[in-house]
């Protein structure tokens, strides 16, 4: 059985139907990547997830149990985070205070501690940053950050929302790079990700969202061989 499945999922903002019938699913142990231009509802889709929203239609389950209308808080306590678009961060607190955060549902101090240091092995960059105020990061560090953030609340399942979002190259590649690491130490990942070129490298599972409706669906490699999909996303011909 998938870890997540949503079915059939709407979401109107007022008048506006953002999402139409979406349908997708995440297995254990897999990156699936949702991509799509600007307004396809990519982002929309991660808030519904995470309970940021409240679809008007459809169903969203979570290892095996209904989750669409449940709060945010109910779900990081049942292993789901999201690390939102625009990263997020608390600018005021420090690194370490943000890191902090990350744990705040955990009772279990030892296993925190262990995976702060896991954490600050991922990302080196923070362990240096640990008492700045996050907002005196650069954008990549507030990237790391966000997504060192969490990894604190020890997700079975990682949203990730544009994760390279106005990063230099050589970042992007740094930071697709961990997302593979995170993946591979057993965390399933659900990336939106307006680079289609890189997310379709790591996922395993692609589906493509134009204006609110899944219009393709298949394994990342295929997606990234087709002519429709290089043609609309990957700039080629």
């Amino acid at each position: 059985m998938a870890l997540l499945e949503i079915c059939d999922l709407d979401v109107h903002y007022g008048a506006i139907h953002a999402l139409k019938g979406v349908t997708l699913s995440v297995e254990a142990g897999q990156i699936v990547t949702l991509i799509g231009g600007n307004g396809a509802g990519k982002t929309t889709t991660l808030r519904a997830i995470s309970g940021l929203l409240t679809p008007s239609a459809g169903q969203i389950t979570f290892d095996g149990k209904r989750i669409d209308g449940r709060p945010p808080h109910e779900l990081v306590r049942l292993g789901l985070a999201h690390a939102p678009e625009g990263r997020g961060v608390f600018a005021n607190l420090t690194v370490d205070e943000n890191l902090d955060l990350g744990a705040y549902t955990r009772k279990d101090a030892a296993g925190v501690a262990a995976d702060r240091d896991k954490v600050l092995r991922l990302f080196p960059r923070l362990r240096e940053r640990l008492l700045q105020p996050a907002g005196t990061l650069s954008g990549g560090e507030q990237q790391m950050l966000a997504i060192g953030r969490a990894l604190l609340a020890r997700p079975r399942l990682l949203l990730l929302d544009e994760p390279s979002l106005g990063l230099a190259p050589q970042v992007v590649r740094t930071i697709f790079d961990i997302i593979r690491e995170i993946n591979a130490a057993g965390t399933t990942i659900l990336l939106v990700e307006q680079n289609a070129h890189m997310a379709l490298r790591v996922a395993h599972m692609g589906y493509v969202l134009e204006v609110g409706r899944i219009v393709m669906a298949d394994r990342a490699s295929v997606l990234a061989a087709s002519d429709d999909v290089r043609k609309a996303y990957l700039g080629g011909h």
